[in-house]
């Protein structure tokens, strides 16, 4: 049993896009902060599995910087108010991402233990996951920079494998690191399931803070020098703690396995049962969501017939499936992708194509969120722009006017309340207001339920960055 005076600090790591599982998952909205399996989000399921006050301290969150309201949101959806954001302002991979949260956490305190864990993994046994972590802490008490692996249960090629070595205490699941083995052919993987030598590699760590600095220092200097000096130079922006940027973007960017773990000699692995997949393509993701007795994941607004082991989503247009076997159909409001099973793996292909081209769904989901909420545009013209915009409750948009536009909105649900130069107005269900080219504006939710209406801009120009704020509650600029 961990003691109680010596809780782990989870680490949350949530800088990746997830671009394999695009047209869903993108830059601006990747699949952390989607509701993939079940109805909270992967971020909110790997936040709320370390929330057991008895092993565990609140937790840490190494973040985008263009994430940062969303997750802070999703956090506290989740009963989460008490976690310690910290921006990457560029990615780095994992080692940067560990260093800064290992040198934050002793701060605290010099002798902490972390658990670095990515938040788009799906765990499926809880109670299982916790075991493995107490198995692993005699170790990381030690000294040692356990690693979990997750005994593999069928030839898979697409993760990375570890090779166990000796017993390395009385608990016979934890092992020495005898090798990594980078992602095998499907008969290599074959010979590593056999043998009972390999583990996948979950990228899940329990590291002894002040060891790992040390390795770091011993292994891979230049990325500790560029978090310590990240930290030095960070400054607060609201709840959130905002890396230097000219200091972090010297560090090179390398995983924590590449910096550290190919090279210790202090490497641990638990072999643990816990039900794990990395989500990284889409095929990952039928493997675990649950099937119709044809095989196929049928989710949203989505018809099949004579079809089988397919994952077929409709969050568009409907998506109808008829006589067609191990395809990927996922339909958004915007883009509708098409695949089979065996080369969802390549779908990143299509994201970098798309982005050097310029094309926005590259990167940009239809529902543009913000910090108040989110706004989806439904038609534009020469002039003229509608938009959908709904306000979570409570929240407001800054003060702010526009060169270039006037706007004219129409309440749909809810109650707004509208300042508009010296006036405050409040708007409930099918009234509307004119807010002219020039004037002074704010957009507030006061009541419970979210705020739902329709915006339309007209003007020379429509763009963004025609915005002046002059008041903002999230610190914007």
């Amino acid at each position: 049993m961990i003691p109680t005076n010596k809780p782990i600090v989870p680490v949350l790591l949530s800088g990746g896009t997830g671009s394999r599982l695009w047209p869903l998952s993108r830059e601006a909205y990747p699949k952390q902060l989607l509701s993939l399996l079940g109805e909270k989000t992967l971020l909110q399921q790997t936040a709320l599995r370390t929330s057991d006050n008895a092993m565990f301290t609140s937790p840490m969150v190494v973040a985008n910087a263009e994430h940062r309201f969303a997750i802070g949101e999703q956090l506290r959806e989740a009963g989460i108010d008490d976690a310690r954001i910290i921006l990457e302002p560029i990615g780095r991979n994992t080692a940067p991402a560990v260093a800064v949260a290992a040198l934050a956490a002793m701060e605290r305190d010099p002798d902490a233990i972390i658990l670095a864990t990515p938040v788009d993994h799906w765990i499926g046994n809880r109670a299982a996951f916790l075991e493995a972590v107490e198995a692993g802490w005699p170790a990381a008490q030690d000294g040692k920079l356990v690693l979990f692996g997750v005994r593999p249960t069928h030839p898979a090629t697409g993760f990375g494998y570890i090779r166990t070595g000796k017993e390395v205490s009385k608990d016979s699941s934890v092992h020495a690191v005898a090798g990594f083995v980078e992602k095998p052919d499907a008969a290599t993987a074959e010979q590593y399931l056999t043998s009972g030598d390999y583990v996948w590699n979950s990228g899940i760590f329990l590291l002894p803070a002040g060891q790992f600095i040390k390795e770091l220092q011993g292994h891979a200097p230049e990325v500790l020098a560029a978090a310590h000096a990240a930290i030095a130079d960070a400054t607060t922006d609201l709840d959130f703690l905002r890396l230097d940027e000219a200091a972090f973007g010297c560090s090179p960017s390398i995983s924590i396995d590449y910096a550290v773990m190919e090279h210790t000699e202090q490497g641990a692995v638990v072999v643990a049962d816990f039900e794990w997949n990395d989500i990284g393509s889409w095929s990952a993701l039928w493997s675990v969501a649950a099937k119709n007795p044809a095989e196929n994941v049928e989710i949203g607004d989505v018809i099949s017939e004579d079809s089988k082991g397919c994952y077929l989503r409709g969050e568009g247009p409907l998506v109808a499936a008829l006589g067609v076997e191990n395809l990927v159909i996922t339909a958004t409001p915007d883009v509708v992708l098409v695949t089979t099973r065996g080369r969802d793996q390549d779908v990143g292909k299509l994201v970098q194509r798309l982005k050097a081209n310029g094309h926005q769904s590259a990167t940009q989901t239809p529902n543009v969120h913000r910090p108040w909420g989110y706004y989806q545009s439904i038609h534009a013209g020469e002039r003229f722009q509608v938009k959908r915009i709904t306000v979570n409750p409570g929240a407001k948009l800054s003060l702010q006017k526009h060169y270039h536009r006037a706007e004219h909105w129409v309440v749909v649900n809810g109650t707004a309340i509208v300042t508009r130069d010296d006036e405050e107005i409040l708007l409930r269900e099918n009234e509307s207001i004119f807010v002219p080219l020039g004037c002074m504006h704010r957009l507030e939710n006061p009541g419970k339920v979210p705020l739902n209406l329709i915006e339309v801009q007209s003007g020379a120009y429509l763009g963004e960055d025609d915005i002046v704020r002059v008041q903002d509650i999230y610190a914007r600029v």
